[in-house]
């Protein structure tokens, strides 16, 4: 692990300065790193992917732990750092580049490395990260959601996405990432980080979150991808009623006919705006509509 100063001493080496335009913060307080990667209880057994790896610190940690580290980092400067950092690891993958490929899809180079590492070791595949304010939310959905999906989330985040993951029905930051993680897992606020444990200063408070899948929970749900979008076409028209949201639909959602039957049969109330459904209305929503496109 690194703290403040030696970072400084990295980057000024390389001869960078910190991207703000990537929103590089980097987590200093080497406590609160013990603290994330000790929350994973991470085995030698387990694929740890890691977003924004900065300069390797927690790259670092992380190595001691898992059997395979999968490192990415769209900088290349940084990304060379953590190469350098962790060249005596053959545990160690650094991928330079952006973690997604689109909004929803994480980069095929990062699925392709998760998904070999996954053919070496039997154990979990975690998200361990100090995420990047850009990148969180549609890398958690992708990874919640699928195909490839992670076991566990233990993660560094803004406290307004924090509030977004752990916000429940009828709330302001309830929203499609909310739904997907309860649909999946458990979310639990682990701490709110002050701005003083990143350097440079971030603007706001950060929190460190966890999610942990459920096979019970996910079980319940025939088709994770199409349960996405069933909320995306819903909570996309947030303040609409639902019967209006079923008129926008696209894709194979646009061949479904019998929106009002499947509302009757949730003993959902077609009038009900979006923000006010449970994470259970929309499971069995999805599940008639899966129903329906014959995909159960």
């Amino acid at each position: 692990m690194q703290n403040k100063q030696q970072i400084q001493q990295l980057l000024s080496s390389a001869g960078v300065s910190v991207n703000k335009r990537l929103g590089q913060n980097f987590l200093i307080d080497l406590n609160l790193m013990q603290l994330l990667v000790a929350l994973a209880n991470i085995t030698n057994n387990d694929i740890v992917l890691e977003t924004g790896c900065g300069t390797g610190s927690l790259t670092e940690e992380l190595a001691e732990k898992a059997g395979k580290v999968i490192a990415v980092e769209i900088d290349a400067t940084l990304a060379n750092i953590t190469k350098r950092q962790t060249a005596e690891r053959e545990n160690v993958e650094v991928v330079n580049s952006d973690v997604l490929e689109s909004k929803n899809t994480i980069n095929h180079k990062v699925i392709s490395a998760v998904e070999q590492a996954c053919k070496e070791y039997c154990g979990r595949f975690l998200l361990v990260s100090n995420l990047p304010y850009s990148v969180a939310a549609p890398v958690m959905m992708s990874l919640a959601a699928g195909p490839t999906t992670a076991d566990a989330m233990y993660i560094t985040v803004q406290r307004e996405v924090a509030q977004r993951m752990t916000a429940s029905a009828g709330n302001k930051n309830y929203g499609i990432l909310s739904i997907l993680l309860d649909a999946a897992g458990k979310v639990r606020m682990e701490r709110i980080l002050k701005p003083t444990v990143f350097w440079p200063e971030p603007q706001v408070d950060s929190a460190m979150v966890s999610f942990v899948r459920s096979r019970e929970k996910a079980a319940r749900i025939y088709s994770m991808e199409l349960l996405r979008e069933v909320v995306n076409l819903f909570m996309g028209y947030r303040r609409k009623m639902l019967n209006a949201c079923t008129k926008l639909a696209q894709g194979r959602l646009a061949e479904i006919k019998n929106w009002p039957q499947i509302f009757e049969l949730c003993s959902v109330d077609p009038h009900k705006r979006p923000e006010t459904l449970s994470t259970e209305d929309y499971i069995a929503i999805a599940n008639l509509c899966a129903e329906y496109l014959k995909l159960k």
